[in-house]
């Protein structure tokens, strides 16, 4: 299980637009890394478009956001374009990267369990260490949360 000051686990994955996205490729800069179940429904709009309001001050923090979901890059680019979210969507569609973050597990809705994405945030730092890390994520005004901890 990933914590604080673990290395961050390098993947590559193919982002909205269809062109690949590795985590190394931000080494030098901090990455708000969030796991996201699926593309334009409530909850994850609400996140979504959270991390978009707050986005130009994420960077000012001198952070950039990488979200990740099992749905497919076509549906990441029509999440993106309807709700003009201005940072890179990555499809993992074996949820391998999820697995590899604890981020997918088994989830109760309903009463009824299922396997899927556990809303999740990394913060991961310059050197490429997880900084912060937020479990079960609460959709509404997560992206202040993470901005709070970017500005220290």
């Amino acid at each position: 299980m990933l914590q604080v000051g673990s290395l961050a686990p390098d993947f590559t994955l193919q982002s909205d637009g269809g062109h690949e996205v590795s985590l190394s490729d931000y080494r030098g800069r901090k990455v708000v890394l969030y796991f996201y179940p699926r593309d334009d429904t409530p909850g994850c709009t609400t996140e979504a478009c959270g991390f978009r309001d707050d986005h130009f001050e994420i960077i000012a923090a001198g952070a950039v956001v990488l979200g990740i979901s099992p749905d497919p890059v076509k549906s990441h680019d029509r999440f993106k374009l309807k709700f003009s979210l201005p940072y890179a969507l990555l499809s993992d569609p074996d949820h391998r990267v999820a697995e590899l973050y604890g981020a997918w597990g088994e989830k109760t809705l309903y009463g009824k369990t299922s396997m899927g994405i556990i809303r999740t945030t990394f913060i991961i730092d310059e050197g490429g260490q997880i900084a912060k890390l937020f479990h079960k994520v609460k959709a509404e005004g997560h992206s202040q949360e993470v901005l709070a901890f970017l500005r220290g």
